[in-house]
């Protein structure tokens, strides 16, 4: 017997665990990657001269259209592509399958403003005309067998997509900021003239995928880590300090020594494929999201530093109005870790608790009675 949790927007895309239960030990809870892992062979095997092509696209948040022959075709091409950067987390709106009674129908068809950053999965001929000024097309015909080769497609002018019988293939402008990696289409090519199994080449293109993306993040991480005050700088008494500010140009400068030249044999121009990143949703959602966790941190070595302050002392050098005032902001502390899970050395929230108590029972008895009772915050 076992227990399955679906993932959550705050879960990590690409990370799966077992969860040992403290309540049964033959329970154990698993938690998936994610609700519906596609097969990104299969799904990009129509247009897989382009995938790197696809992930710097995906990357950046570029307004894409999937154009395919049925709604599992389109779904599972759009989730493909949003999968294709873990694990960074997609943070622009994807519709695997959009149809023309969805009500941004009119929003994503006008041609009064650009396109929005969304990736769309559609089926219906009629967007071919009414799309037809999005600046990225993938048209894919009916999915081949993955053992089947496919032809290599140049990437074509998006005045080719007038005509509704478009042959499959890439319809943009977009010139890539790397230069093409030929070793991982050969590696692809020769699996399919071997017929390795399916499940194999799926592995080998998202070992792909995530290589590269992790290339491309580690400097981020690095970096931002760099942003994290140091811990001798955490007073128990005052605030915790602030992050220091993300600085464009400063990162930029740590690229040159410790860059994705490191971890990628991949050439091009990656300083412009950051500058771009850095203005598109995925670098936003990535970047609230490490300033979260970095701020729980803070909030978290904060909490222990004051866990090992001898309460006592502080109190017996203080009135009984900040004595009190202390316990309310322990209190708070003390809510406010449970609520946020931050992530604590194991027994400071019973250290915490034990020294709320003792500051408690050191005061007169009618305060007592006012504090023991819980805080309704």
């Amino acid at each position: 017997l076992g227990i399955v949790r679906i993932p959550t927007c705050y879960d990590k895309p690409g990370t799966s665990q077992l969860v040992q239960s403290t309540q049964n030990d033959n329970l154990v809870s698993i938690v998936l990657p994610s609700i519906h892992e596609v097969d990104l062979f299969r799904c990009f095997h129509p247009v897989f001269f382009h995938i790197q092509m696809l992930w710097e696209l995906v990357l950046l948040g570029e307004a894409l259209v999937v154009m395919a022959p049925s709604p599992a075709e389109s779904s599972d091409t759009v989730l493909a592509l949003v999968s294709c950067i873990s694990p960074l987390r997609y943070c622009s709106d994807f519709r695997p399958y959009f149809t023309i009674h969805d009500s941004e129908f009119k929003e994503y068809t006008t041609r009064t403003q650009a396109p929005p950053s969304v990736i769309l999965g559609v089926t219906n001929p009629f967007f071919a005309k009414t799309l037809q000024h999005w600046p990225h097309i993938i048209r894919i015909g009916d999915m081949k067998q993955a053992g089947e080769t496919v032809k290599q497609m140049k990437v074509k002018k998006l005045k080719n997509l007038k005509t509704l019988d478009s042959k499959p293939g890439v319809y943009s402008a977009y010139k890539p900021f790397l230069n093409k990696d030929e070793d991982i289409i050969k590696q692809l090519q020769k699996g399919v003239q071997q017929k390795r199994p399916s499940a194999a080449q799926n592995a080998i293109l998202r070992r792909y995928f995530l290589e590269l993306t992790q290339s491309f993040i580690i400097p981020l991480e690095r970096y931002v880590a760099s942003l994290m005050p140091l811990q001798k700088s955490i007073c128990p008494w005052k605030s915790p300090p602030q992050l220091r500010p993300f600085l464009q140009e400063d990162f930029m400068k740590t690229l040159e020594k410790a860059g994705p030249q490191l971890t990628s044999r991949l050439k091009g121009d990656w300083i412009g494929l950051y500058r771009q990143f850095l203005r598109c949703p995925n670098f936003d959602g990535w970047y609230r999201n490490r300033t979260r966790e970095m701020m729980q941190k803070l909030e978290a070595l904060h909490l222990e530093a004051l866990c090992e302050e001898d309460l006592q002392v502080r109190v017996q050098q203080h009135t009984e109005v900040e004595a009190v005032d202390l316990v309310l902001k322990l209190k708070d502390k003390l809510t406010q870790a449970e609520r946020d899970q931050l992530p604590l050395r194991p027994g400071t929230l019973t250290k915490l608790q034990a020294h709320i108590d003792s500051v408690i029972l050191s005061l007169p008895e009618d305060l007592q009675g006012i504090l023991h009772k819980p805080s309704t915050t």
